[in-house]
């Protein structure tokens, strides 16, 4: 027990006392003890709701946050929605800078413009981002004039075809360019109703059309650009296979097993024998290798590869890209073969060594991932020097010497130039051009008898700048007079 005196027998003293006397009782209790605060108490509901519904701030939070939610849920509903749309009632044609329907359709568009004005009935066309493409042509008094086509720029453009409304969009990635060529990627995007997804094939196939009738009559020259073909320059005139005058039966000979070979895919196939064919055309300098293969393949309307094995950065990969994937029917022209490969290793003059190496040229020709449906012209200058590896059946099929003139291809050459009605020298006689005719297939032969030869690309530079006597004295003067002195 606590002792007599202290602080908790006062305590409970006054308590027992105030247990007996209410009024004692509320004296020693406060008025307020109830309202004291505890450790374990919680907010009453009633002071959690008059908070939240007197405090302003509170509530204009509250408001914009369900503001946020609402639009928020509103926006994804729309672009789900417009995804969805987009995807039942549109169709979209992606074409890249890679593809040949690219160009094509470029140039369809830039069509359109011309053809909106001089006609109702063409398709609308309108464009506000536009590009330039500028080609020089050569008159025929020599002077030159530049032409300036516009064509769509990157950007949005819309044209209407055949009653249907399409909108064309070709970006160009900047960040992003094409490992081998360099060239940054570029694609046109067409978009048309779901209802006229057939036009898209109706309208690449008029593209189509509308570039190969602009090369028609024309002979194209590609040359490789990285891993891909590419045309070289604008498209020349073809040469009539008759302008290259041969030794009698050499041109009938290739042309004969060309078309031959072009006619018998089915019969490779039957055989299991790999469909392509390789040519080569050995000769003197300027005796019309060259000249011939241009001209034959503008006579089958084929165009022409140009492959210089020679060239920096090209390697045994790269090759068999370029001999595997040559444009639809193009011969691919190598020339002076014997200079790119006169020994196995290749060295240049400062040292550089070639990076096509002659095996693996080999197995471009006829190796496991060599290419099929091609046709290989080779010309060289010094049949010899090339090896018999090179030359052997399988790769070269067909060997043709294609010789300096002989004194018939001098006539007839003449005759090609001052013979018929159509001749420049007007002051010549039919009799005094088979005369100067016959004098020159004389002179031609008497050097002939001498051991020394008259290359067709000579008696073409006597006959171009000439009249028809002066073209035989200027023969006299650069081979027999010479050849005296």
């Amino acid at each position: 027990m606590p002792p007599p005196g202290s602080a908790a027998t006062n305590v409970t003293t006054v308590g027992n006392q105030a247990g007996n006397n209410p009024e004692l009782m509320a004296a020693v209790i406060p008025q307020n003890a109830g309202q004291l605060p505890s450790t374990n108490a919680l907010p009453s509901p009633s002071f959690l709701q008059s908070f939240f519904n007197d405090n302003p701030y509170f509530q204009a939070g509250f408001g914009l946050m369900s503001l946020g939610v609402g639009l928020t849920v509103l926006r994804k509903g729309l672009l789900v929605g417009t995804h969805a749309l987009r995807r039942r009632m549109l169709v979209t044609l992606e074409i890249n800078n890679k593809d040949k329907a690219y160009e094509w359709f470029l140039t369809w568009m830039s069509n359109q413009g011309s053809l909106t004005q001089r006609s109702r009935l063409a398709p609308w066309t309108r464009s506000h981002e536009l590009s330039v493409e500028t080609t020089v042509e050569q008159r025929k008094n020599g002077s030159s004039s530049a032409l300036f086509k516009l064509v769509a720029g990157p950007g949005t453009h819309y044209v209407r075809y055949k009653g249907a409304w399409m909108q064309v969009k070709r970006e160009r990635e900047t960040r992003a360019m094409q490992l081998m060529s360099g060239t940054p990627w570029e694609t046109v995007t067409l978009t048309a109703l779901s209802r006229d997804r057939k036009l898209f094939p109706e309208l690449l196939s008029e593209a189509r059309d509308q570039a190969m009738r602009g090369q028609e009559g024309k002979l194209v020259i590609h040359t490789a650009w990285g891993i891909e073909w590419r045309p070289f320059g604008q498209p020349r005139v073809k040469r009539p296979l008759s302008s290259v005058v041969l030794a009698p039966g050499v041109a009938e000979n290739i042309e004969k097993d060309v078309k031959s070979f072009m006619d018998r895919r089915q019969w490779y196939a039957d055989r299991g024998i790999p469909y392509r064919r390789g040519y080569l055309l050995h000769g003197p300098p300027g005796s019309g290798k060259t000249s011939f293969i241009q001209a034959l393949a503008g006579s089958l309307s084929y165009d022409i590869c140009l492959l210089n094995l020679s060239e920096r950065g090209l390697a045994d990969d790269k090759l068999f890209h370029l001999m595997s994937n040559a444009p639809e029917r193009s011969f691919i022209l190598i020339e002076d073969i014997d200079a790119a490969f006169n020994k196995r290793v290749q060295t240049t003059e400062d040292g550089y060594q070639s990076s096509v190496t002659f095996s693996g040229f080999l197995n471009a020709l006829d190796g496991v991932a060599s290419g099929e449906e091609r046709i290989i012209f080779m010309t060289t200058n010094h049949v010899e020097k090339l090896d018999p590896a090179l030359i052997r059946p399988g790769r070269v099929d067909l060997s043709e010497l294609i010789d300096d003139a002989t004194p018939e291809q001098a006539r007839i050459l003449f005759d090609r130039f001052y013979g018929g009605k159509d001749t420049p020298d007007r002051s010549i006689t039919d009799e005094d051009a088979v005369k100067l005719s016959v004098a020159l297939g004389q002179i031609v032969e008497d050097e002939m008898r001498k051991g020394r030869r008259i290359s067709m690309a000579a008696l073409q530079g006597c006959f171009i700048r000439n009249d028809a006597q002066s073209a035989i004295a200027r023969c006299r003067d650069l081979f027999v007079h010479r050849s005296v002195s």
